[in-house]
């Protein structure tokens, strides 16, 4: 009498887990920023901050040559310096923040949101919405500073034909905003094509 051993039982299929569990697909590494594109990118985060220092200046009273403190306070409600300082510290803050994003473009952080921040750390940045932001704040502050602001200084009638310290100064201040909008897209193109030159999954 011959007897045989039962089959081993067939292990039992692993569950499905359903589409929404499974995790993102990975995509493929971005090329490194070149070298001159993570120049251009520092240069433009840091163009904004000596307009920045000077309009505290002003405010604080420091000697700047071309306007007086009290002439600029004129413009603010009863004249307060308080209300002048905040409103120069707001423009200045929103201005470095702007200039600053110009970094994200270089660095990982333009291609995948940090996970530190609530609600979409992780997730990843979508390359076209990114270069249009940047390629119309790039359009945006060329105009606003080589036509608008430094076109009118030019074209501006002035009462004194030399050129005084203060005005040195002022001009020393705002000229690097000059940089941003050319530097802003030059990083711009230089992203969009590390993006197109991209592996494909």
């Amino acid at each position: 009498m011959t007897t045989t051993d039962p089959a081993p039982p067939e292990p039992s299929p692993e569950p499905r887990r359903p589409e929404s569990c499974l995790p993102p697909p990975v995509r493929p590494p971005l090329p490194p920023a070149p070298r001159w594109a993570v120049r251009a990118a520092r240069v433009a985060a840091w163009s904004t901050v000596p307009s920045g220092l000077w309009r505290v200046a002003l405010v604080l009273g420091v000697p700047v040559g071309v306007m007086e403190r009290e002439e600029f306070l004129a413009a603010f409600p009863d004249g307060s310096a308080l209300i002048g300082l905040a409103y120069v510290l707001l423009i200045g803050a929103v201005a470095e923040a702007a200039s600053y994003l110009t970094l994200g473009l270089v660095r990982p952080w333009g291609d995948v949101v940090p996970r530190r921040f609530p609600l979409v750390g992780g997730r990843l940045v979508n390359a076209g919405l990114a270069v249009l932001a940047a390629s119309l704040g790039a359009l945006t502050v060329t105009v606003l500073w080589w036509v608008f602001f430094f076109g009118g200084l030019l074209t501006a009638p002035g009462p004194d034909p030399g050129i005084s310290a203060g005005e040195v100064l002022f001009v020393a201040a705002y000229a690097p905003l000059l940089l941003w909008g050319p530097l802003l897209a030059a990083v711009t193109w230089s992203y969009h094509r590390r993006h197109r030159a991209r592996p494909r999954p």
